[in-house]
């Protein structure tokens, strides 16, 4: 498909809206059936900026405004333009508009994101005043930014002495950006991707890290930054795309008066370039920062570059293509890879990436031996002939079809809002003027493709055109270098101690007065009465959950339906009551959860399983869920869920799936097993440095309570630690064994437990879901087993710092606190977000560089935890968070900041989920003892909470003798921490 589409003349299905702006032009309508919208296109006639707007009776409105940014160079230029945008505009003249609006906001999501190709302002809500307010916000942020030379200097990079106003002391580069991405590019799937990328585009934009790479950032003037700012966030560079029931015509409105009427079409055309096609494949070796346990960790990774992803056609070509080779582990591709001895698990990057203009296909392996790429090269090379030589079995191809077809279908919305997952779906296509369109309505595609794949060559003859016959590919080598992290810090050193040796008096001085300026700058309190806002009269009085309708079945075990409307989906769970498990069993529980959907059952092997399941099901998943009582934080409740979802037609074969996979899991696949806790293990490593604040929290409360205790040894640094030690000893046969036996025993005790189940989907389906339940489970025995779990009780004081390869740090202080339903619980929620808005975002992002830093109550663990993300300093940020203890309690505070954090509280409270997932959030709530008048309670609480109340709870819970602390850093680092005596443990 021409990428002009967006640009032709009217096509339609649906009649033209009642209203159109005249500001603005509509090109055409189209009915979306399968996801009840009417997408509508419009051009703006000055600007030519297009709004592509998603017409739906959802309440929760979604707005982006998205720009072409294509920067030609790794300096970051797209990236600190996002983030100092974002510090004051032309109309909100105030330091940080971005986060204070946060504060003022009744929203249920603010972003911004800078993508390789693209930069883009979202933001939701589900209140009209606060959407309206949020929009003024961002068309001025985005159109009339003030980009501050300060702003710059703090978020993106700066030359600043250790001691601001001492030029004998170590000059630095500091910036959030430059720190954010110091972070980023600690991660090895990062610096993977960074370099294939590199070498699958040798000319255009995709060559370069739009993010920015730590030793380029500091090349980025700011006159650049202003540069591109004018010639790339024009309205003439625009994509608006909107989704809910505000209607296109009010949105265009907006747009006209806030900002679109004070420009005229610029003469520009940024658009990426074809890239210049190798017309033979290249091999490339390069390295990333690793430590001593990963010297012998190489990946070898083949990538081709395809066409383009705004043709249609060739698009989901593509995507069937890569479904078909590496959707699951009977995916023919992937399960070469996967048992292969070549390396220990699949590369991270397997697979298609269909972001860019012209798309690439992955697949690789990790932890390969030394000098083995050219043997990964040959597999991967040989295996793809012999799938073209032998053909795809018939079962893959509908499952991959069938998982399209579902995907495309779930109204989801349970980490981002559904409208912004619509809206990203297909805004790329957008961005690179192709239609998105096709990209959401994609029945006829589907049906065409169904038709296509009936001819048993359409797989291999894709094989052998996008792949075996195009010499654009790569071949890397990604090698660890135990040594590259101390090198590139030497650098560093060196590089700024040239500069400070070359200083003249006057430049000396100039960074001296820039520090000082920003100091100021930044401790200036700014007006917020010059931002609009909500107030608490604007918070809704009530709150409600779906309604849960609870039968019994024949065996006497019992049901719960929920009537949700998931656009044609079901969802069914098996719940089981957790029973008393041995220490043993509770270390062996996460691991069992993780790989028994992964297995053989019955008569069919783990491969024929995944088959099976994609073929009538979105996946089995199983995970337990332990909490702590409301109110005794050592006593625990705990379940254990097996579930799915299909398509309502499916219903009855997903009944028949998961009663297979709980009453005939095979526990005899032990090289399988193998594999499987090699990929949970890379997984797990590898996002220490993209989850760090989080496991140093889990890491500090670990010590506070059962529940936090298990955590960390689960899924937190503890485990981590654990699961690399189980993965060396299952090498061995017995090693395996063991493991099996250790899943069959925990298996077998599980299946003794008391079982109920959860069926949710349209009111018209549940009768038949339910009989499909009945004739399954109706005879089988119920059983009564009265063991519950009880955890050990847990309290006890932990210090400890762990380091790994991280070019970051992650700091966390906890203090022990209260169960959910103590009177104090609701007030130190409300202290988390007053610290965090008035103190802490301050002092640990704004004047300590982190990209992130907060705190947050939780009581389910009865702890309540600092942290900071991605952080240039340690011993300071921890001083930072008691001072922030002293600052409630000494300060004089403004009214608006208490406001500020409540509605923070009401507004995480209020976010919408998707259908599905408010049901599942109903029926947990309940089994968990969290009741609607137990929330409605918390609710007012937060509501009534005064200055008095937060001072109270201060000086009650947060004594600094009772801190707990945990901290990830690297070696290097560790000893700036040894006045705090803290336990070192190397990962």
């Amino acid at each position: 498909m021409s990428e002009s589409t967006a640009q032709a003349s009217p096509n339609s299905n649906q009649d033209q809206p009642l209203q159109t702006h005249p500001a603005f032009e509509w090109l055409r309508s189209e009915v979306i059936p399968s996801l009840n919208i009417v997408m509508e296109e419009y051009r703006h006639r000055e600007t030519g900026a297009m709004h592509y707007h998603l017409a739906s009776d959802n309440t929760e409105n979604v707005f982006i405004v998205a720009f072409r940014t294509v920067p030609m160079d790794s300096t970051g230029v797209a990236h600190i333009l996002e983030h100092t945008a974002l510090c004051g505009s032309k109309k909100f003249p105030v330091r940080d508009p971005f986060f204070m609006m946060i504060r003022r906001s009744l929203n249920t999501f603010m972003n911004a994101f800078t993508s390789s190709d693209w930069t883009a302002f979202p933001f939701a809500s589900k209140n009209k005043k606060d959407f309206s307010n949020l929009l003024s916000v961002y068309l001025d942020a985005a159109f009339f930014s003030r980009l501050h030379e300060l702003d710059f200097a703090q978020e993106g990079h700066r030359l600043e002495f250790a001691e601001s106003d001492n030029p004998d002391s170590e000059l630095q580069f500091k910036g959030v950006v430059y720190n954010e991405m110091k972070g980023a590019m600690s991660s090895t799937s990062s610096v993977l991707w960074q370099t294939l990328s590199k070498h699958l585009f040798p000319t255009s934009t995709y060559h370069y890290n739009s993010g920015g790479e730590p030793e380029h950032i500091p090349d980025l003037p700011y006159q650049d930054l202003l540069d591109f700012y004018k010639s790339h966030y024009h309205p003439s560079n625009a994509v608006f795309m909107t989704f809910g029931d505000i209607t296109a015509f009010e949105h265009q409105q907006s747009f006209e008066e806030l900002a679109l009427k004070e420009f005229s079409k610029l003469d520009i055309h940024i658009a990426v370039k074809d890239e210049k096609r190798y017309l033979s494949p290249i091999r490339v070796q390069e390295s990333y920062a690793a430590d001593e346990t990963e010297a012998n960790k190489h990946h070898a990774v083949l990538g081709w570059l395809l066409g383009k992803s705004c043709d249609l056609e060739e698009l989901f070509k593509a995507q069937l293509l890569s479904s078909v080779l590496l959707d699951n582990s009977a995916s023919p591709l992937l399960r070469i890879l996967e048992t292969s001895d070549l390396g220990s698990s699949p590369s991270p990057m397997c697979g298609l990436e269909d972001s860019n203009r012209e798309m690439s296909f992955l697949a690789g392996l990790e932890g390969c031996a030394e000098g083995s790429t050219a043997q990964v090269e040959k597999l991967i090379i040989e295996s793809l002939e012999c799938i073209v030589k032998d053909g795809v079995e018939p079962e893959q191809v509908e499952a991959a079809l069938h998982q399209l077809e579902l995907n495309q279908r779930e109204i989801s919305g349970d980490s981002y809002p559904y409208g912004l997952q619509l809206i990203l779906t297909g805004l790329s296509t957008a961005m690179h003027r192709g239609d998105p369109i096709p990209l959401l309505n994609i029945d006829s595609v589907l049906d065409k493709l169904r038709k296509e794949v009936m001819d048993p060559n359409f797989i291999p003859e894709l094989i052998q055109k996008l792949l075996l016959d195009n010499p654009h590919r790569i071949t890397l080598t990604l090698s660890p270098d135990t040594k590259l992290a101390s090198k590139k810090v030497e650098a560093e050193v060196k590089l700024l101690a040239t500069i400070k040796a070359n200083l003249t008096e006057a430049e000396t001085q100039a960074i001296v007065d820039t520090s000082l300026a920003l100091a100021t700058r930044q401790n200036v309190d700014d007006d917020p009465g010059v931002l609009p806002k909500v107030g608490l009269n604007d918070v809704p009085k009530t709150i409600s959950e779906p309604t849960r309708a609870d039968v019994k079945l024949a065996n006497g075990d019992s049901l719960s339906r929920f009537a949700q409307g998931t656009n044609g989906l079901s969802y069914q769970q098996i719940v089981m009551t957790m029973p008393q498990l041995s220490d043993a069993q509770i270390s062996t529980l996460p691991l069992y959860t993780s790989c028994l959907p992964e297995l053989g059952v019955g008569t069919k092997d783990y491969a024929s399983v995944q088959t099976w399941q994609a073929q009538i099901s979105g996946g089995v998943s199983c995970y337990s869920s332990i909490r702590s009582d409301v109110d005794n934080i050592q006593k625990v409740k705990g379940l254990l869920t097996f579930g799915s979802k299909c398509l309502s037609v499916n219903h009855q074969k997903l009944t028949d799936l998961l009663a297979q996979t709980i009453g005939s899991i095979r526990f005899n696949e032990d090289k399988r097993l193998a594999e499987l806790i090699e990929q949970i293990c890379t997984r797990k490593e590898s996002s220490i440095t993209g989850q760090g604040h989080s496991l140093a929290m889990s890491l500090a409360a670990s010590g506070m309570s059962p529940t936090a205790k298990l955590n960390h040894q689960a899924g937190g640094l503890l485990g981590i630690q654990r699961l690399k030690s189980l993965r060396d000893s299952l090498r061995d046969p017995e090693g395996r064994e063991k493991l099996l036996e250790d899943f069959r025993e925990l298996h077998d005790l599980i299946l003794t437990a008391p079982r109920r189940f959860l069926l949710i989907g349209e009111a018209a389906c549940l009768d038949s879901m339910q009989s499909d339940l009945e004739s399954q489970w109706g005879t089988a025995p119920s059983t009564q087993d009265s063991s519950v779990l009880i955890l050990p009780e847990v309290q006890n004081r932990v210090r400890e710092v762990w380091t790994t390869s991280t070019a970051v740090n992650f700091s966390a202080k906890a203090y022990q606190t209260v169960p959910s339903s103590h009177e104090d619980n609701p007030v130190l929620s409300v202290l988390a977000g007053f610290m965090r808005n008035g103190f802490l975002h301050r002092a640990i992002r704004e004047q300590g560089g982190a990209y992130g830093g907060g705190a947050t109550q939780d009581a389910n663990s009865a702890s309540f935890r600092f942290f900071s993300y991605r952080d240039p300093r340690l011993s300071e940020t921890l001083e930072d968070f008691d001072r922030a203890l002293d600052w409630v309690s000494t300060a004089t505070h403004g009214g608006h900041q208490l406001e500020e954090a409540i509605l923070g509280i009401i507004a995480g409270m209020d976010k919408p989920s998707s259908p599905a997932g408010e049901a599942k959030q109903a029926f947990y709530n309940h089994l968990f003892d969290r009741s609607l008048d137990q929330r409605k309670i918390f609710r007012q609480r937060v509501l009534d909470t005064t200055m008095e109340d937060l001072r109270s709870v201060v000086g009650k819970y947060f004594s600094p003798d009772t801190a707990s602390i945990g901290v990830i850093t690297n070696k290097e680092s560790v000893g700036s921490l040894q006045e705090l005596s803290l336990k070192e443990i190397n990962m």
